[in-house]
């Protein structure tokens, strides 16, 4: 049984097209482009910080990393503009860094509606996991139907049981 996996596809949010120059530079001339939200399941709630929750946010970026570029490739291969967002530094992986910081939380709020408890950081509730979700974000220009084709493709090569919306 694969790992629980949702992923979801939205309409960039107000402060994402508001600040994409600052996140984004290479991609002031991208009129329009799509926000792919990637919410693991953690193992641990992730509301403290001890090694064990600490090695399990390392997994989950790792493995968030491995699916986000092997959807980026795709995605570039066929001619879309694509980057993930290391949910770490909160700054492009495949681009050019910008001024600010992309907030994978504050997005998912925004796009999704699920709270936010503040702690050291600020950790997402899910309405199933509560707060054992590990959020992370990919931002392409290829449309909704690709995009969720791609991400069932590859969700599936990384074992993931995936929930895919749009």
């Amino acid at each position: 049984m694969g790992q629980a996996v949702q992923i979801s596809i939205h309409l960039p949010s107000q402060y994402i097209c508001a600040n994409c120059e600052q996140i984004l530079p290479d991609w002031k001339e991208q009129p329009f482009f799509w926000v792919v939200i990637v919410l693991q399941r953690s193992q641990y709630e992730l509301v403290k910080s001890t090694p064990e929750i600490e090695n399990e946010k390392q997994r989950l970026r790792e493995k968030f990393m491995r699916f986000g570029c092997d959807l980026a490739f795709n995605l570039r291969d066929r001619g879309y503009l694509t980057d993930l967002i290391d949910p770490r530094t909160g700054y492009p992986l495949l681009s050019r860094p910008g001024a600010i910081p992309h907030n994978d939380t504050a997005v998912v709020k925004a796009l999704l509606g699920y709270p936010v408890r503040k702690n050291k950081c600020c950790v997402l509730v899910h309405p199933m996991w509560g707060t054992a979700v590990y959020p992370s974000v990919l931002i392409s220009t290829a449309p909704p139907t690709l995009l969720e084709l791609e991400s069932k493709s590859v969700a599936n090569l990384h074992g993931w049981n995936e929930n895919i919306e749009d």
